[in-house]
């Protein structure tokens, strides 16, 4: 049975597994073959707020390594795309092909065979093959960052199968598996290359991917420059060069993004994007998105062990205020752990106000009937950071508790977290798989790799697992639910703000299309000058 897989029909075939249906198969006879580019785009330059920390797509965890990763690197399947308002936007609910021209998958939804391209070359000019793929998805289970993602995915094994195919295989059904594919910590790596150069240390600065674009200069503390791969097997990118400025302060940004030195500028501050849209040939496209912001207080470190206590520190956020104050109206309130427009969504249980009486009455229960002190750590780069600190330090002296904000680099800051001994901080996460499964699982679950405030349920661990391989959605969202109230009631975080993401560019360029993740893709941008 040949069919365009979409999430929903994944789900359809899980559940009715039962049923015994058909095996199903996934092709794309519109899936492009190597092609000459459109129209020359003249040469971009955007602006980022950090360098990124490395090049290997199974350790990234940044904004900007996660961008060069994508232009670098090409996955199994990728996902699909939509016009929505007007706007180009991501369709994660469509699978697409990628390196996989195709796919089926067997009765038990639990055994994927993937046909592999046989017309893709690696940057080296080395053919991609079947056991790159493999010993690619053997570097990921064995890596620091992404092996949660290979186990959350639920793989079992990965191997050869008949000549051209890959044959991929669960520990049970998983809704979450072929929604995972498409991410960036899931790039296919000439092996070969990589190996004979020393392994993981090599890659993190430098690439082995087939990707439509060459990393030909990287240096985190100031610019990337990027040139098409002009061997790509795919359609060439209309943008033959793009140049990437690291600058950490936001009103520089803006200033070169104003005088026409950039073409794009990313994490322009809030109040700077007042009035700006259509000003000196400037379009600022602002979109709700499932970043958000939360303020994270370390259940293993006291007094944030005590939940009376954390839950009081929820009272204390001016909440209002941060939305209207700092972030001008581009950001709206958070009310869960996940944001509002994830499926599953709840914000049943959630009851934080800014209500100050509240949060001392709080703090008696909790036996601090005279406050206590804590160290906060703020990490630099991002100004709304700054200020909400502020004025969330300003609220906490007004119940008796002491606020010490220690600033930190960026680099050191993300350091100190993984570290997992911070006392409290602030932090923003996106989910680049718009799933409550894969947004708790990595946040929540007591072993999620960026549980850095070591948040622990054993009923929310219990829920999760049993959610992954649960095939009924209605089923599944009930798990969510429960983990969410749990989580809230809990308040290992302080709830505080789902961001709108803006972009700012000239008003020549076009194809920006908003993913879950946020970042940029290169090859979909092009310009009209």
């Amino acid at each position: 049975m040949n069919t365009r897989i979409r999430l929903a029909g994944i789900l359809a075939a899980v559940a009715l597994t039962a049923a015994a249906c058909a095996p199903s198969a996934n092709s794309n006879p519109e899936t492009t073959g190597s092609g000459a580019a459109g129209a020359e785009s003249r040469p971009l330059t955007i602006a980022y707020s950090e360098g990124g920390k490395t090049l290997n797509p199974s350790e990234a965890n940044d904004g900007t390594s996660d961008t060069l990763v994508l232009a670098a690197y090409d996955q199994l399947v990728t996902y699909g795309t939509k016009e929505e308002g007007g706007k180009r936007v991501s369709d994660t609910a469509t699978i697409a092909p990628m390196i996989a021209s195709e796919w089926s998958v067997d009765d038990t939804n639990t055994v994927y065979t993937f046909t592999i391209r046989d017309d893709i070359t690696f940057q080296s000019g080395k053919k991609l093959t079947t056991t790159d793929v493999v010993k690619s998805f053997e570097h990921i289970a064995s890596s620091a960052s992404a092996s949660f993602l290979y186990g959350m995915a639920g793989i079992k094994s990965v191997a050869e199968g008949e000549p051209g195919t890959v044959v991929i295989t669960l520990t049970s059904p998983n809704h979450l598996f072929l929604q995972i594919l498409p991410m960036y910590s899931f790039s296919i790596m000439d092996m070969d290359l990589v190996e004979s150069n020393g392994g993981a240390e090599w890659l993190s600065k430098n690439t082995a991917g087939s990707g439509p674009y060459v990393i030909e200069d990287w240096d985190p503390a100031t610019s990337a420059k990027l040139t098409r791969n002009e061997d790509y097997w795919g359609e060439a990118p209309p943008v033959g060069v793009v140049n990437m400025k690291f600058i950490a302060d936001a009103s520089n940004r803006l200033q070169l993004l104003q005088k026409g030195s950039v073409d794009v500028a990313l994490e322009i501050a809030p109040k700077d994007l007042e009035g700006l849209d259509g000003t000196d040939g400037i379009v600022v496209d602002s979109r709700p998105s499932n970043k958000i912001l939360f303020f994270a207080m370390n259940s293993n470190v006291a007094p944030f062990d005590n939940p009376k206590v954390r839950q009081a520190i929820t009272y204390a956020v001016p909440y209002d205020k941060l939305i209207t104050d700092v972030m001008k109206g581009q950001a709206s309130p958070l009310r869960s752990a996940v944001a509002s427009s994830t499926p599953g969504f709840t914000d049943e249980g959630y009851q934080a106000t800014h209500d100050l009486d509240k949060a001392k009455a709080l703090l008696v229960e909790a036996g601090y009937p005279d406050g206590f002190e804590f160290d906060f750590t703020l990490g630099s780069g991002f100004s709304d950071w700054n200020d909400d600190a502020v004025l969330i330090q300003a609220e906490l002296a007004k119940i008796g508790v002491t606020m010490n904000i220690q600033n930190m680099a960026r680099a050191q800051f993300l350091e100190a977290l993984a570290g997992k001994n911070v006392q409290s901080y602030i932090t923003r996460w996106t989910s680049f798989v718009n799933d409550p499964g894969y947004h708790l699982g990595l946040l929540l679950s007591s072993g999620g790799t960026s549980n850095y405030a070591n948040y622990n349920n054993p009923r929310v661990d219990e829920l999760w697992k049993s959610a992954a391989a649960e095939p009924d959605v209605d089923k599944r969202n009930e798990m969510y639910g429960e983990m969410q109230q749990l989580i809230s009631a809990d308040a290992p975080w302080a709830y505080l703000y789902e961001y709108n993401i803006a972009v700012a560019h000239r008003d020549d360029i076009q194809g920006y299309t908003s993913y879950p993740d946020g970042l940029i893709r290169f090859f979909q941008l092009s310009t009209t000058k």
